[in-house]
């Protein structure tokens, strides 16, 4: 699946989803999801992905439905309240908005089959709204934003945390967990040097973290080229799917990779 934003937008968006070379083998569909929307009345972007349990037989729904739901809540909210103003205002439009998105989530798989837990997905979305990202995460994927004030290596930040990656991540905390509540992390950042964010599932951490000890941070020689793909002045739409499954990637992680990225255009 691929999401782009035309070029008219401040803000250049893509993202894609690709199988995992296991998945590829084995003739299984990729259980990753990502979505965006630009929500006009806030000036604002929602962008969310999100990675289905490979063990729960129909986690690749649940994934789309974790994305879509995330999305045209996130943005109800947003249209209806605008963007908040501080910290502690971002912090009760996520968490709140969260709770209300585990509660549809719940609701609506246990109208699609007997077992919820077989939908099982994991979630990471940001609202961006420059100067300001608020993040919302439950499970193992991440978020790297990138800070025109910081030069070199250092203007890439990890803002969402990741845990290691595999192909199945039994121990991970998804939507449809009884810690799905107590587990979510929501926080959000005032930059006014942001001039990109992404966001990834976790086949793609063993390429986009690297471990400075026991500090992880942005892997730049990774990173930087994915952000520069919309930098350009032509974006070449298919280049960033190519580059996610080559082999080189795909020997790090056997694991479906999704990423959502979105760039300034402003000078």
């Amino acid at each position: 699946m691929t999401v782009v934003v035309p070029i008219t937008q401040p803000w250049r968006v893509h993202g894609v989803s690709v199988p995992g070379y296991g998945h590829l083998r084995d003739g299984v569909e990729c259980q990753d999801a990502c979505r965006h929307a630009f929500v006009h009345a806030a000036g604002a972007h929602v962008l969310a992905v999100a990675d289905g349990a490979g063990s729960r037989a129909r986690s690749a729904e649940g994934a789309a439905l974790a994305v879509g739901l995330t999305v045209d809540l996130l943005g109800a909210r947003l249209a209806a309240h605008g963007t908040p103003g501080s910290p502690a205002a971002w912090r009760t439009l996520l968490a709140g908005s969260y709770e209300d998105l585990v509660a549809s989530f719940a609701d609506a798989t246990s109208r699609m089959g007997p077992d919820p837990a077989a939908f099982a997905a994991t979630l990471t979305a940001v609202v961006l709204a420059y100067p300001w990202l608020g993040l919302v995460s439950i499970g193992d994927g991440f978020v790297i934003a990138r800070s025109d004030d910081d030069p070199g290596e250092d203007s890439l930040h990890l803002v969402g945390s990741a845990a290691p990656a595999g192909e199945y991540v039994n121990e991970a905390v998804f939507l449809s967990s009884a810690a799905a509540l107590s587990d979510v992390t929501v926080d959000c950042l005032y930059d006014p040097g942001l001039s990109g964010v992404l966001l990834g599932t976790d086949g793609l951490v063993p390429a986009a973290i690297r471990r400075a000890g026991a500090r992880p941070r942005p892997n730049a020689s990774f990173v930087e080229p994915l952000l520069g793909t919309l930098d350009a002045e032509r974006p070449d739409p298919t280049s960033v799917a190519r580059l996610l499954l080559d082999d080189r990637i795909s020997a790090l992680s056997a694991d479906d990779k999704t990423l959502l990225m979105a760039v300034s255009r402003e000078p």
